[in-house]
């Protein structure tokens, strides 16, 4: 089963996505997801320019043979251009695999760990009575975890408050109910660390005391502290008995997270903007993390993150992959069937996408009782229809940047 072919398809029906579709000389066709929110066009060139010649003519079967040839022939290695460009590819490859051998994925994984995947969704609100709305929507949708992000008094546009800020000046449409917005230069939000501090364990004892003990509840601080506001803040919010508290200060810094560790129980999740086992070897070694929140579309594929958490269930540390809708839905699919199939699986984050994009991409997984399922269809189960694709070319867009209120450009 040789690579014949390989085609870079850039759509945009609510957000940008690119995705990598290999053809093999007897017709089957495999699907992996390259979208780099932000910088899509960077994964499109290394791909067209560099991976798609030297995969002419692989044998599509030799995956882990493949993975290492790209990892090391480059000789510059890692980052996120180069791992979502290499996730691509690996991923078509288990599609084809998949495919091939008339199996879902996740059997050629080892089969099911468990019968569907627990997920968490986005709820929030600038006020806490939007907030407590978004909760009960997210609970209707079937959620049976809930990430909680609240605005803060005083600030005017932050991370994670899904308002019409996030809405298409060109459509009046919701960009997929995430930050990025399209235009030429990205929008400029504003951030207050001691006001967020004061605010937040309000909110959660607020939460808590309108929808009890039981709901699973999980915060993003998105890298924007220091250690010691991170600490901090896990020690407030110890009494609300969070999920995990997410990114609390920026993962570059590894060494900080033994100071946030010395000072609250409070689980912490890292890694969404990680992309190599290199990238966590310090961090699970010392048992400084309890959750990993790699995506497979920017850590190198279904290949290299199995082995991250294969790693990582040495030290009791548990997966909760990245699942915003920046990854598409065959990035998703990828996700669904690694975790189904890994034992030290903790959580799937799952956004749901906008109705172009399914119509883009045919699914088969199925949503139950506040569970994932990818299917059982050969493969990761994902189309792409390419007539659908063709009607959304790209479109300029970046995610939001911050800045303090004397001007210094801060972490967002």
């Amino acid at each position: 089963m040789r690579i014949d072919k390989a085609e870079v398809i850039v759509t945009s029906p609510d957000r940008n996505f690119v995705t990598l579709k290999l053809t093999t000389d007897d017709g089957l066709t495999g699907l992996g997801d390259a979208t780099l929110n932000g910088r899509e066009l960077a994964v499109v060139a290394y791909l067209k320019e560099h991976l798609v010649p030297l995969l002419l003519g692989r044998d599509a079967h030799r995956i882990e043979d493949t993975w290492q040839f790209l990892y090391r022939s480059a000789y510059w290695r890692r980052g996120p251009v180069t791992m979502a460009a290499i996730a691509a590819v690996d991923t078509a490859l288990w599609d084809l695999k998949g495919k091939a051998a008339g199996m879902p994925v996740y059997q050629l994984l080892g089969g099911a760990s468990r019968e569907g995947l627990l997920a968490y969704g986005h709820a929030s609100g600038r006020t806490i009575k939007e907030l407590f709305d978004s909760i009960r929507a997210h609970r209707e949708l079937g959620y049976r975890a809930i990430r909680i992000q609240a605005g803060v008094p005083g600030l005017n546009a932050i991370y994670g408050i899904a308002s019409n800020d996030t809405f298409e000046a060109n459509e009046g449409v919701r960009y997929d109910h995430e930050p990025a917005q399209r235009g030429a230069l990205p929008a400029e939000e504003d951030w207050d660390t001691r006001a967020y501090l004061r605010h937040l364990p309000g909110v959660f004892e607020a939460v808590r005391s309108e929808f009890g003990p039981e709901l699973p509840l999980l915060h993003d601080a998105h890298h924007r502290l220091t250690p010691v506001q991170a600490a901090r803040l896990g020690k407030d919010l110890e009494p609300y008995d969070l999920f995990w508290l997410e990114d609390v200060t920026p993962a570059e810094n590894q060494e900080a997270l033994r100071l946030v560790r010395r000072h609250t129980t409070t689980p912490l999740a890292i890694g969404e903007v990680f992309n190599t086992v290199w990238d966590y070897q310090q961090i699970v070694r010392e048992q400084l993390v309890d959750y990993v929140r790699s995506a497979v579309t920017h850590t190198g594929g279904i290949t290299h993150l199995k082995k991250i958490l294969d790693y990582a269930s040495q030290y009791q540390i548990k997966s909760g992959m990245h699942g915003p809708t920046d990854i598409s839905p065959v990035g998703m699919a990828a996700a669904m069937h690694l975790g189904l199939a890994v034992h030290n699986f903790g959580i799937q984050e799952y956004m749901m996408h906008g109705e172009r994009t399914d119509r883009v991409f045919e699914q088969s997984f199925t949503w139950t009782d506040g569970h994932l399922h990818p299917g059982d269809e050969p493969g990761l189960g994902v189309g792409l229809d390419l007539d659908e694709a063709g009607k959304y070319p790209y479109i300029t867009a970046y995610l939001p940047f911050n800045r303090l209120a004397d001007g210094t450009v801060h972490d967002w």
